[in-house]
């Protein structure tokens, strides 16, 4: 490869977790071609702020001159234990190309750059069913299971339709022709099986990038369907400050911090992409009574000081707060002024019927009477003649 070709590998394989097959994109590289990458989205629950980490690294790929396709996987998104139930899909798809949208641009993204592809417009087509037939046909039960076990929902005598995700999942790198796929490093035995399965039906392997994972709120990964784990990227600016403030993060603990992972592969590389040369990042953290800020221009520096207890988890969970709603800021503006997006996310995301009150029956407060009609007591024969029931006559006038 010639210099400019390095530059844009170098570019290309920053800030992973890993990166499998990395020669692929390299001979591609050399060739002189754009490499053609797709990233695709389950549209399942609310997008959050751990979105973020993937839209910097889309920016990062564009810049590098790739061809960026955005896949809308609203058929996955069905096939994942009904987390999209069928009715509202084609809603859910919807919101997502909003929100995506308006998230890439907050981070310096030029959306015209990128194609984005509804998974259900190709993946009912009869070549790719054949497809997936052909591959169920090879590929075992204990093989998809596996495949799709960090990503597919699992339960107990879970429906079939969990085994075919992973098979989807692995063709839609043939059917939108692609070089590499990006995602999650929870992906990565899909990514593996992908490099064993689309040979066996006469396809090439691709490479496949893969990001870190943001921690959630409370450990764990940030997820969608977890509403104690995750910032929604609506969110307003005191519920994220609120958040953030009951956010786990033990002192002098880098390690499994999310205040931290969201500064080292959000706020860090955004502020670089935001800078004049779109390479310099820098962080400033203001603190009280006076004293320097701190600034950091890479995680080694704050992971350092946060070990030492010179940042406090105080000082950095308020520079996460402001740093997250500076970027949802925009994306804010973006839903209120457009009645179209808030009517698709009434249709995507309705809200729970409300629980009819229930009328209790309190009876008629003495004996003898029957039983309430629509919380109204009916009085029985002897009940309206309560001294003849109790065998005292009434008195002759």
């Amino acid at each position: 490869m010639d210099d400019a070709a390095k530059q844009r590998f170098t570019l290309i394989s920053e800030n992973l977790a890993e990166f499998l097959n990395p020669e692929i994109i390299e001979a591609i590289l050399a060739e002189g071609r754009n490499p053609n990458i797709y990233w695709g989205t389950a549209t399942t629950g609310k997008p959050h702020c751990g979105y973020f980490v993937p839209a910097v690294k889309i920016a990062q790929l564009l810049a590098a001159g790739c061809d960026v396709t955005i896949l809308l996987a609203d058929i996955h998104g069905f096939l994942d234990n009904l987390k999209a139930p069928l009715e509202l899909v084609a809603s859910r798809a919807e919101y997502y190309r909003w929100i995506i949208k308006a998230m890439l641009e907050s981070v310096g993204v030029k959306t015209d750059k990128l194609k984005f592809v509804l998974g259900s417009s190709y993946q009912k087509g009869p070549e790719y069913v054949m497809d997936v037939y052909r591959l169920a046909s090879l590929v075992s039960e204990h093989d998809a299971k596996k495949a799709g076990a960090e990503v597919v929902k699992q339960t107990g005598n879970a429906p079939l339709s969990g085994l075919l995700y992973p098979i989807l999942q692995v063709l839609d790198e043939e059917h939108l022709n692609c070089d590499a796929q990006f995602g999650g490093v929870d992906q990565r035995k899909l990514f593996t099986a992908a490099k064993e399965w689309l040979p066996k039906i006469g396809y090439r392997q691709r490479a496949h990038l893969m990001n870190p994972m943001v921690p959630g709120l409370q450990g764990s990964k940030m997820s969608s369907s977890d509403e104690d784990s995750k910032i929604d990227l609506l969110d307003a600016p005191e519920a994220v400050a609120k958040k953030v403030r009951k956010a786990e993060a033990i002192p002098k603990v880098p390690e499994g911090n999310g205040m931290l992972a969201l500064a080292e592969y959000v706020l860090l590389p955004v502020s670089a992409l935001k800078s004049e040369d779109g390479k310099k990042a820098e962080l400033k953290i203001e603190r009280p009574d006076g004293q320097e800020p701190l600034v950091y221009t890479d995680i080694k520096q704050m992971n350092e000081d946060y070990r030492n207890d010179v940042l406090t988890p105080q000082l950095l969970k308020a520079c996460v707060s402001e740093g997250l709603n500076k970027l949802m800021k925009p994306i804010r503006e973006a839903f209120e002024a457009s009645k179209e997006w808030q009517d698709i996310t009434l249709k995507a995301y309705p809200p729970p019927p409300k629980k009819q009150k229930k009328v209790k029956d309190k009876g008629s407060r003495y004996p003898g009477a029957a039983p309430a009609k629509n919380g109204e007591a009916v009085p029985t024969e002897a009940a309206a003649q309560p001294e003849q029931a109790m065998g005292k006559d009434l008195p002759v006038r």
